[in-house]
Protein backbone atom coordinates (compact mmCIF):
# COMPACT_ATOMS: atom_id res chain seq x y z
CA UNK A 1 0.00 0.00 0.00
CA UNK A 2 0.72 3.77 -0.54
CA UNK A 3 -0.13 6.44 1.16
CA UNK A 4 -2.07 9.27 -0.68
CA UNK A 5 -3.73 12.30 -0.36
CA UNK A 6 -6.67 10.52 1.20
CA UNK A 7 -6.34 7.00 2.56
CA UNK A 8 -4.07 4.90 0.87
CA UNK A 9 -4.04 3.48 -2.52
CA UNK A 10 -2.82 -0.08 -3.60
CA UNK A 11 -0.31 0.19 -6.99
CA UNK A 12 -1.98 -3.17 -8.18
CA UNK A 13 -5.19 -1.48 -8.43
CA UNK A 14 -3.80 1.91 -9.43
CA UNK A 15 -2.51 0.07 -12.51
CA UNK A 16 -5.40 -1.71 -12.95
CA UNK A 17 -7.33 1.22 -13.47
CA UNK A 18 -4.97 3.36 -15.20
CA UNK A 19 -5.03 0.22 -17.88
CA UNK A 20 -8.88 0.29 -18.06
CA UNK A 21 -8.89 4.10 -18.66
CA UNK A 22 -9.44 5.03 -22.40
CA UNK A 23 -6.86 7.12 -23.50
CA UNK A 24 -7.77 11.29 -23.76
CA UNK A 25 -8.17 11.62 -27.60
CA UNK A 26 -8.36 15.00 -29.91
CA UNK A 27 -11.42 15.73 -32.29
CA UNK A 28 -9.22 13.78 -35.05
CA UNK A 29 -8.53 10.81 -33.07
CA UNK A 30 -4.76 11.62 -32.02
CA UNK A 31 -4.09 10.74 -28.61
CA UNK A 32 -3.27 13.65 -26.28
CA UNK A 33 0.25 13.48 -25.04
CA UNK A 34 2.39 16.56 -23.60
CA UNK A 35 6.33 16.59 -24.11
CA UNK A 36 8.66 15.91 -26.89
CA UNK A 37 7.28 15.98 -30.43
CA UNK A 38 9.01 12.74 -31.49
CA UNK A 39 8.14 12.74 -35.19
CA UNK A 40 8.69 16.45 -35.92
CA UNK A 41 12.21 15.60 -33.93
CA UNK A 42 12.95 12.62 -36.40
CA UNK A 43 12.08 14.41 -38.98
CA UNK A 44 14.13 17.26 -38.77
CA UNK A 45 16.95 14.95 -37.42
CA UNK A 46 16.84 13.21 -40.83
CA UNK A 47 16.78 16.43 -43.29
CA UNK A 48 20.02 17.42 -40.83
CA UNK A 49 21.58 14.33 -41.35
CA UNK A 50 21.38 14.06 -44.79
CA UNK A 51 22.42 17.71 -45.53
CA UNK A 52 25.59 16.70 -43.50
CA UNK A 53 26.11 13.58 -45.52
CA UNK A 54 25.97 15.53 -48.54
CA UNK A 55 28.04 18.09 -47.39
CA UNK A 56 30.70 16.21 -46.07
CA UNK A 57 31.05 14.04 -49.23
CA UNK A 58 30.71 17.38 -51.94
CA UNK A 59 33.74 19.18 -53.13
CA UNK A 60 31.82 22.70 -52.22
CA UNK A 61 31.55 21.52 -48.56
CA UNK A 62 28.59 22.18 -46.33
CA UNK A 63 27.97 25.27 -48.23
CA UNK A 64 26.71 23.55 -51.17
CA UNK A 65 26.02 20.15 -50.83
CA UNK A 66 24.65 19.94 -54.45
CA UNK A 67 28.47 18.25 -56.01
CA UNK A 68 27.64 15.05 -54.05
CA UNK A 69 27.22 11.95 -55.14
CA UNK A 70 24.05 11.58 -53.02
CA UNK A 71 22.76 14.92 -54.65
CA UNK A 72 22.95 12.88 -58.19
CA UNK A 73 21.21 9.68 -56.95
CA UNK A 74 18.58 11.21 -55.03
CA UNK A 75 17.40 14.64 -56.49
CA UNK A 76 14.05 14.34 -58.32
CA UNK A 77 14.83 14.36 -61.97
CA UNK A 78 11.88 13.53 -64.18
CA UNK A 79 13.89 12.38 -67.08
CA UNK A 80 15.65 9.76 -64.68
CA UNK A 81 12.55 9.34 -63.38
CA UNK A 82 10.47 8.38 -66.19
CA UNK A 83 13.75 6.69 -68.49
CA UNK A 84 15.51 4.53 -65.61
CA UNK A 85 12.24 4.21 -63.41
CA UNK A 86 14.05 6.05 -60.66
CA UNK A 87 11.08 6.46 -58.77
CA UNK A 88 12.17 7.00 -55.64
CA UNK A 89 13.27 10.15 -56.15
CA UNK A 90 9.78 11.25 -55.63
CA UNK A 91 10.54 10.49 -51.94
CA UNK A 92 14.49 11.10 -51.90
CA UNK A 93 14.56 14.67 -53.05
CA UNK A 94 12.55 15.90 -50.04
CA UNK A 95 14.94 14.94 -47.57
CA UNK A 96 17.59 17.13 -49.88
CA UNK A 97 18.49 20.60 -49.64
CA UNK A 98 20.59 23.07 -52.09
CA UNK A 99 21.94 25.22 -48.76
CA UNK A 100 22.29 26.14 -45.56
CA UNK A 101 19.72 28.71 -46.07
CA UNK A 102 17.71 26.18 -47.77
CA UNK A 103 17.51 23.93 -44.99
CA UNK A 104 17.49 26.50 -42.48
CA UNK A 105 14.11 28.32 -43.76
CA UNK A 106 12.27 24.97 -43.86
CA UNK A 107 13.46 23.27 -40.84
CA UNK A 108 12.71 26.21 -39.15
CA UNK A 109 8.98 26.30 -40.12
CA UNK A 110 8.92 22.66 -39.26
CA UNK A 111 10.01 23.39 -35.80
CA UNK A 112 7.54 25.66 -36.04
CA UNK A 113 4.59 24.42 -37.30
CA UNK A 114 5.08 20.68 -36.68
CA UNK A 115 4.93 20.40 -32.79
CA UNK A 116 1.35 21.69 -32.65
CA UNK A 117 0.37 19.65 -35.71
CA UNK A 118 1.59 16.81 -34.12
CA UNK A 119 0.22 16.51 -30.73
CA UNK A 120 -3.59 17.50 -32.33
CA UNK A 121 -3.47 15.38 -35.00
CA UNK A 122 -0.95 12.42 -33.10
CA UNK A 123 2.06 11.00 -34.53
CA UNK A 124 0.99 8.46 -37.39
CA UNK A 125 -1.73 11.03 -38.57
CA UNK A 126 1.61 13.67 -38.89
CA UNK A 127 3.93 11.45 -40.42
CA UNK A 128 1.28 10.60 -43.19
CA UNK A 129 0.87 13.81 -43.74
CA UNK A 130 4.43 14.82 -44.22
CA UNK A 131 5.09 11.69 -46.57
CA UNK A 132 2.09 12.55 -48.81
CA UNK A 133 2.26 16.16 -49.05
CA UNK A 134 5.92 15.52 -50.01
CA UNK A 135 4.69 13.02 -52.34
CA UNK A 136 2.18 14.92 -53.59
CA UNK A 137 4.94 17.86 -54.60
CA UNK A 138 6.81 15.44 -56.33
CA UNK A 139 4.23 14.23 -58.45
CA UNK A 140 3.23 17.77 -59.45
CA UNK A 141 6.86 18.39 -60.72
CA UNK A 142 6.71 15.03 -62.58
CA UNK A 143 3.51 15.70 -64.07
CA UNK A 144 3.95 19.19 -65.21
CA UNK A 145 7.24 20.43 -64.48
CA UNK A 146 10.18 20.44 -67.08
CA UNK A 147 11.96 17.21 -67.51
CA UNK A 148 15.36 17.87 -67.21
CA UNK A 149 14.98 20.66 -64.25
CA UNK A 150 16.36 18.69 -60.76
CA UNK A 151 14.38 19.93 -57.90
CA UNK A 152 15.56 18.93 -54.63
CA UNK A 153 13.77 20.03 -50.63
CA UNK A 154 11.14 19.09 -48.27
CA UNK A 155 9.25 22.11 -49.39
CA UNK A 156 6.43 20.36 -50.48
CA UNK A 157 6.32 18.81 -47.72
CA UNK A 158 6.33 22.23 -45.34
CA UNK A 159 3.37 23.33 -47.63
CA UNK A 160 1.11 20.19 -46.84
CA UNK A 161 1.85 21.31 -43.21
CA UNK A 162 0.59 24.89 -43.59
CA UNK A 163 -2.46 23.71 -45.83
CA UNK A 164 -3.34 20.97 -42.83
CA UNK A 165 -2.89 23.92 -40.13
CA UNK A 166 -5.60 25.63 -42.17
CA UNK A 167 -8.28 23.37 -42.32
CA UNK A 168 -7.51 22.53 -38.96
CA UNK A 169 -7.47 25.90 -37.79
CA UNK A 170 -11.11 26.52 -39.64
CA UNK A 171 -12.44 22.80 -38.62
CA UNK A 172 -11.95 24.05 -35.00
CA UNK A 173 -13.55 27.16 -35.77
CA UNK A 174 -10.54 29.47 -34.70
CA UNK A 175 -9.39 32.76 -35.95
CA UNK A 176 -7.05 31.85 -39.06
CA UNK A 177 -6.25 35.63 -40.39
CA UNK A 178 -2.80 35.57 -38.93
CA UNK A 179 -2.34 32.26 -40.78
CA UNK A 180 -3.92 33.25 -43.95
CA UNK A 181 -1.08 35.81 -43.47
CA UNK A 182 2.07 33.62 -43.40
CA UNK A 183 0.45 31.16 -45.91
CA UNK A 184 -0.19 34.21 -47.99
CA UNK A 185 3.70 35.42 -47.58
CA UNK A 186 5.35 32.08 -48.38
CA UNK A 187 2.96 31.62 -51.28
CA UNK A 188 4.52 35.66 -52.02
CA UNK A 189 8.21 33.93 -52.06
CA UNK A 190 7.41 31.26 -54.43
CA UNK A 191 6.27 33.44 -57.46
CA UNK A 192 9.00 36.53 -57.07
CA UNK A 193 11.81 34.67 -56.12
CA UNK A 194 14.00 32.39 -58.86
CA UNK A 195 14.96 29.00 -58.55
CA UNK A 196 11.75 28.21 -56.15
CA UNK A 197 9.68 24.57 -57.48
CA UNK A 198 6.43 26.68 -58.09
CA UNK A 199 4.91 22.79 -58.84
CA UNK A 200 6.33 21.77 -55.89
CA UNK A 201 4.90 24.46 -53.14
CA UNK A 202 1.86 24.28 -55.18
CA UNK A 203 0.94 20.24 -54.92
CA UNK A 204 2.56 20.08 -51.69
CA UNK A 205 -0.54 22.48 -50.17
CA UNK A 206 -3.21 20.80 -52.31
CA UNK A 207 -2.22 17.40 -51.11
CA UNK A 208 -2.10 19.04 -47.55
CA UNK A 209 -5.60 20.37 -48.17
CA UNK A 210 -7.10 16.71 -49.28
CA UNK A 211 -4.96 15.18 -46.22
CA UNK A 212 -6.78 17.30 -43.59
CA UNK A 213 -10.13 17.22 -45.20
CA UNK A 214 -10.03 13.09 -45.48
CA UNK A 215 -8.33 13.37 -41.42
CA UNK A 216 -10.97 16.08 -40.15
CA UNK A 217 -13.33 16.66 -42.43
CA UNK A 218 -14.58 19.54 -44.23
CA UNK A 219 -14.27 22.86 -41.86
CA UNK A 220 -16.53 24.68 -40.87
CA UNK A 221 -16.94 28.97 -40.90
CA UNK A 222 -18.90 29.11 -37.17
CA UNK A 223 -17.33 29.35 -33.97
CA UNK A 224 -16.63 25.75 -31.69
CA UNK A 225 -19.55 27.07 -29.39
CA UNK A 226 -21.97 27.24 -31.77
CA UNK A 227 -21.76 23.60 -33.39
CA UNK A 228 -20.26 20.10 -32.38
CA UNK A 229 -17.49 18.64 -33.82
CA UNK A 230 -17.65 14.81 -35.06
CA UNK A 231 -14.86 12.69 -35.61
CA UNK A 232 -13.93 11.06 -38.36
CA UNK A 233 -13.98 6.76 -37.25
CA UNK A 234 -9.84 5.74 -37.48
CA UNK A 235 -10.81 3.26 -40.15
CA UNK A 236 -12.27 5.61 -42.56
CA UNK A 237 -9.49 8.23 -42.33
CA UNK A 238 -6.60 5.13 -42.92
CA UNK A 239 -9.15 4.36 -46.08
CA UNK A 240 -9.28 8.05 -47.29
CA UNK A 241 -5.40 8.72 -46.98
CA UNK A 242 -4.48 4.92 -48.66
CA UNK A 243 -6.93 6.25 -51.25
CA UNK A 244 -4.92 9.63 -51.42
CA UNK A 245 -1.97 7.60 -51.87
CA UNK A 246 -3.41 5.45 -55.08
CA UNK A 247 -4.70 9.06 -56.52
CA UNK A 248 -0.94 10.30 -56.58
CA UNK A 249 0.63 7.10 -57.71
CA UNK A 250 -1.84 7.50 -60.60
CA UNK A 251 -0.89 10.34 -61.39
CA UNK A 252 2.31 9.43 -61.53
CA UNK A 253 1.25 6.49 -63.42
CA UNK A 254 -0.50 8.41 -66.04
CA UNK A 255 2.58 10.36 -66.56
CA UNK A 256 4.63 8.29 -67.27
CA UNK A 257 2.07 6.23 -69.71
CA UNK A 258 1.60 9.68 -72.07
CA UNK A 259 5.07 11.04 -71.44
CA UNK A 260 6.60 9.62 -74.22
CA UNK A 261 7.05 12.87 -76.50
CA UNK A 262 7.79 15.32 -73.47
CA UNK A 263 10.68 13.57 -72.07
CA UNK A 264 12.94 13.33 -75.69
CA UNK A 265 16.22 15.07 -75.35
CA UNK A 266 16.05 17.77 -78.25
CA UNK A 267 19.07 19.91 -79.18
Amino acid sequence: MRPASVGFHCPDDTAAAAKAMRPQRTVVGGRLRGGVPYVTGTLVGLNVLVYVFAGLRSSGGLGDPTRSWLFADWQLLPWSVYHQDQYYRLITSAFLHLSPIHIGANMVALAIVGPPLERLLGRWRFGALYLIGGLGGSAAIYAFGNPLQPVAGASGAIFALFAACLVMVRRLGLDAQWLVGIIAINFVFTFSVSGISKLGHIGGFATGVLVALVIAGWPSFSPLRDRTVRRIPDRLQVVGLSGLVVLLVGIIALRTATGASSFVLTG
